[in-house]
């Protein structure tokens, strides 16, 4: 299955105080020194085996007086919604970051594939296996992270993938918490997005292009047979 917005890296922070804002999830686990961190005006400290998960648009200013350095992974994994501020795990999360430091020396593929999962069931703390089925998706936040990826070639396993269901367990949810079977889901996302760029003066086929369809001739079709106007 395709691996969607995760990228790891280990950084080095200074005494020079840095701020900014991501559209994306950032998390940091702290490796050595400590680093001070303020997010949205709440200040905490990061030590080794600490850890913080920044949220899309959240400002955030920091400092690392005497050094610090942190595992940091930037990420549109919508389940990091629902994590803890720091992790479930630490020690095993900080072993993680020591193999994880390695494969990015080593250029290990396989390694830095798989590390985003990891990290996150390091973050989480382990949900009993008769309420697995039951974990909650966060519609809304999935929507939105949807809709920054309909210009490609998505998927209902990629819809699953985000909130680590099995794209089978997903469409279950998916008819029961929504009325709708998964594939009617994601094109009513699809069209909601296209009928909100209609507004901005686009092209029927620069709107297609964005929203995942193969012509302006699809999406006129397609918006014809559910009641828009192209």
């Amino acid at each position: 299955m395709r691996q969607i917005g995760n990228a790891l890296s280990l950084r080095q922070y200074g005494p020079s105080p840095g701020s900014h804002a991501h559209d994306h999830f950032q998390v940091l686990l702290g490796m050595e020194g400590e680093l001070a961190l303020e997010v949205q005006g709440r200040g905490r400290r990061i030590a080794a085996g600490d850890g913080c998960v920044i949220a899309p648009g959240a400002r955030h200013d920091f400092e690392a007086r005497a050094g610090a350095r942190c595992l940091v992974l930037d990420t549109t994994q919508a389940a990091w919604a629902d994590c803890p501020t720091g992790p479930a795990h630490s020690a095993a999360a900080l072993a993680l970051a020591g193999y994880l430091r390695l494969a990015l020396a080593q250029h290990n593929t396989l390694a830095l594939q798989y590390g985003p999962l990891l990290l996150l069931d390091c973050w989480r703390a382990p949900v009993p296996a008769s309420t697995r089925s039951r974990r909650h998706i966060d519609w809304d936040a999935l929507g939105r992270w949807g809709q920054l990826h309909l210009h490609e070639p998505l998927t209902v396993a990629d819809l699953a993938q985000q909130v680590f269901l099995s794209p089978t367990q997903f469409a279950a949810r998916c008819r029961r918490e929504t009325g709708m079977s998964a594939i009617q889901w994601l094109r009513d996302l699809r069209l909601a997005r296209a009928r909100a760029l209609r507004t901005t003066g686009l092209s029927v086929g620069a709107v297609a292009h964005r929203c995942g369809y193969q012509s302006a001739s699809a999406l006129a079709a397609a918006m014809r047979r559910h009641g828009s106007q192209t």
